[in-house]
């Protein structure tokens, strides 16, 4: 089944690339601000202590293109990701 989609097409835009990343967003109901959760693929112990391993995606943004940057800039750095593009360069 499809999720709801965020009514702010900037941050709406940066979920669906997120999912295809592996991403899961959950949409939760009638809890404040917060539209929904962004969890990681890789949610252990080994990733930062869980600190970018949740986020929570605003209803309502003041500002619907800086929320979505800042989403999509702490998912891009989970070390697993940035471990297989090191990988993918030849770096490791």
């Amino acid at each position: 089944m499809r999720r709801k989609r965020h009514p702010k097409k900037d941050v709406e835009a940066v979920l669906v690339e997120l999912e295809l990343l592996g991403w899961t967003v959950q949409v939760r109901h009638g809890t404040g601000h917060a539209w929904g959760l962004l969890r990681c693929p890789n949610n252990d112990r080994d990733c930062r202590c869980g600190e970018f391993c949740q986020m929570s995606i605003s209803s309502t943004p003041q500002n619907p293109a800086n929320h979505a940057a800042k989403l999509k800039s702490k998912a891009l750095s989970c070390i697993y990701l940035l471990a297989e593009k090191e990988k993918d360069d030849g770096k490791i």
